[in-house]
C-alpha cells in the first residue's frame, strides 16, 4: 500500500499534464540535482572544503533553468484525456 502510494507520488511527479505520459525533461532535472547535490557532497568529503556562494548559485541556476524548460514547452505538453467525453463519441 505505501509502495503504491510512492509509486503513483513518483509517476504524477515525472509526468506530464496529462499524468499519464512520463516527462524526459522532469525526470532528467531531477536527476541533474540530484547528481549535483552528490558531486558537491564527495567534493566536500574528499577535499574538506566548501564554498557555500558558488554551491547556491549553481544550484539556483539548475533550478532556474528546469523550470525554464518545463514553462517553455508547457504548450506542447499532452493534455488530459476526458474519458467520459470519449465515452459519447463513440456513441
Amino acid at each position: 500500500m505505501l509502495l503504491d502510494k510512492i509509486n503513483r507520488l513518483f509517476h504524477q511527479a515525472f509526468s506530464g499534464k496529462d499524468n499519464e505520459t512520463l516527462d524526459i525533461g522532469r525526470i532528467l532535472w531531477a536527476v541533474g540535482v540530484a547528481s549535483y547535490i552528490l558531486f558537491a557532497g564527495y567534493v566536500v568529503y574528499y577535499s574538506k572544503g566548501f564554498d557555500g556562494i558558488a554551491y547556491g548559485t549553481g544550484f539556483a541556476a539548475m533550478l532556474a533553468a528546469g523550470g525554464a524548460a518545463l514553462k517553455l514547452k508547457h504548450d506542447t505538453e499532452p493534455e488530459k484525456k476526458d474519458k467520459d467525453k470519449d465515452k459519447d463519441e463513440d456513441k
